[in-house]
């Protein structure tokens, strides 16, 4: 009798668990019976799933300045440079192109792809598995998940797509399959396992609660489909941690649950998301938290302040309690807490458990839109003062989500700096929230205007910069 190697009793166990008998009843597994049984393909699941991973070709015009290389030399640049003009001269147009992947989710063309793959793409062009080439319009575009929606038109034919799953079913340990076209080399196909789940910090999107896969991801993946092995759409396969560029083992992905609400949007005709608000600032439990809660360990997030009349206020949470799942799904930190939220819908209910007074008690949070008030009032700032040329805009609930900041900050913010003005020259940057301007307090974009009109000498202007409260004097 042949010995059973260590791999081949491996790979029967795994099989022991996967393979369905024929005509047999769902959820019945049964030990393989046969050598072919044994050897084990992912080409069924291949060839059903591949049609739907399509190419994702962008184009656009940049701007650059033609110059001969011999000017990357430090010592023909010190001696000739201002001879012969080196960097002087006029950009010049130059076509850039890009390329990615994308996953058709509906017959009649929907692709899902990531922002980065899209953006600031003036030609999208899609080839399917077949070598049919498409030119794509961009529906939906959310660079705060770095997710966007794209359609193509085929007529009336239905074209192949990905149903699909529910990320919430996986589990550390299942098998998946990454498809895409890593490096322009073509349709590929990488197998793995999933190596983690609500993975944070990865610093690619605002709502981070990635799936961590060992599947070989690469450059030209971002935007192919990470499938499971009922041939479904577990996540979109987003960024890679590497130091070389190449595949170290460590992908992540866009969790299925992000992919369907951000879908959603886009088949209701939205061209931006629009998210529940909760109307709160949360924070971290630690040890020390809990302790004084009467928890028996550090989980949930804590409230630490309510937008009055806000959804959460409206649902009776209140100042120090903790949430601690959201429609039965743990709540770990903020960044899970987005993440549920982000993945519900506008018009509904959640249910949430929260922890007060050392005991658990049910909450229902109306799902609803951050309001838009005050109005923006998106103003350019001109004349002879120190802001000149900054845009600014009144921050209300609906922008503060808009630019993913913290959920209750108020006032005027600076949404950009136009090149060469007065206010880049005094050092003002995107983001600063401006509080005072000399002895007036700033709360709306009316107050800002009527204080920079008034005349003076010497300027003193108070501003916050990622959470620091800084102050720039202007004189004579």
């Amino acid at each position: 009798m042949r010995k059973i190697t260590a791999p081949i009793r491996f790979l029967i166990l795994l099989l022991s668990a996967t393979v369905m008998a024929p005509h047999s009843g769902a959820g019945a597994n049964v030990v393989p019976t046969s050598r072919m049984q044994v050897q084990l393909s992912f080409a069924p699941l291949v060839k059903q799933a591949a049609p739907a991973v399509v190419n994702i070709y962008t184009r656009r015009m940049v701007k650059q300045v033609a110059r001969s290389p011999l000017f990357d030399d430090p010592f023909f640049r010190r001696f000739f440079a201002e001879r012969f003009g080196a960097g002087s001269g006029r950009p010049q147009p130059k076509q850039q192109n890009a390329l990615g992947s994308g996953v058709l989710l509906t017959a009649d063309g929907m692709i899902v792809t990531n922002h980065h793959v899209i953006a600031g793409a003036e030609e999208i062009t899609v080839a399917l598995s077949d070598s049919r080439v498409f030119e794509a319009t961009l529906l939906l575009d959310d660079k705060r998940t770095d997710l966007a929606v794209l359609k193509i038109d085929a007529g009336t034919e239905k074209l192949p797509y990905l149903e699909l799953r529910d990320s919430d079913s996986l589990q550390v340990g299942d098998l998946v399959l990454a498809i895409g076209n890593p490096f322009n080399v073509g349709q590929t196909v990488t197998s793995g396992i999933v190596s983690a789940l609500a993975r944070t910090g990865i610093g690619v999107s605002d709502f981070q609660f990635f799936i961590q896969t060992d599947a070989a991801i690469n450059p030209g993946n971002s935007g192919g489909a990470l499938i499971t092995m009922d041939g479904r759409l577990a996540g979109v396969n987003t960024a890679i941690y590497s130091k070389t560029g190449g595949s170290h083992g460590i992908g992540f992905a866009v969790p299925s649950a992000m992919v369907s609400a951000v879908l959603a949007n886009a088949k209701a005709g939205r061209r931006q998301v629009k998210r529940p608000w909760l109307g709160a600032a949360t924070q971290v439990v630690t040890a020390d938290i809990a302790a004084s809660l009467g928890m028996k360990r550090p989980h949930g997030v804590m409230v630490r302040a309510l937008y009055h009349d806000g959804p959460a206020e409206r649902s009776g949470m209140a100042v120090g309690d903790v949430i601690l799942t959201i429609d039965g799904h743990a709540v770990a930190s903020p960044k899970a807490l987005n993440f549920r939220l982000g993945t519900r819908m506008i018009g509904k209910a959640a249910r949430l458990d929260i922890w007060r007074d050392e005991g658990t008690k049910n909450l229902t949070l109306k799902l609803v839109a951050a309001p838009e008030t005050p109005p923006r009032d998106i103003t350019m700032l001109r004349g002879r003062q120190p802001l000149a040329g900054a845009t600014v805009a009144n921050l209300s609930p609906a922008l503060v989500e808009e630019l993913g900041l913290d959920s209750l900050v108020n006032g005027v913010i600076i949404l950009q700096i136009a090149p060469r003005s007065t206010a880049r020259r005094f050092g003002f940057s995107k983001g600063d929230r401006v509080l005072q301007i000399n002895k007036d307090r700033i709360g709306l974009v009316d107050d800002l205007v009527a204080a920079l009109k008034k005349p003076a000498v010497d300027w003193k202007v108070t501003m916050q910069r990622r959470g620091r409260i800084q102050t720039i004097r202007i004189g004579q």
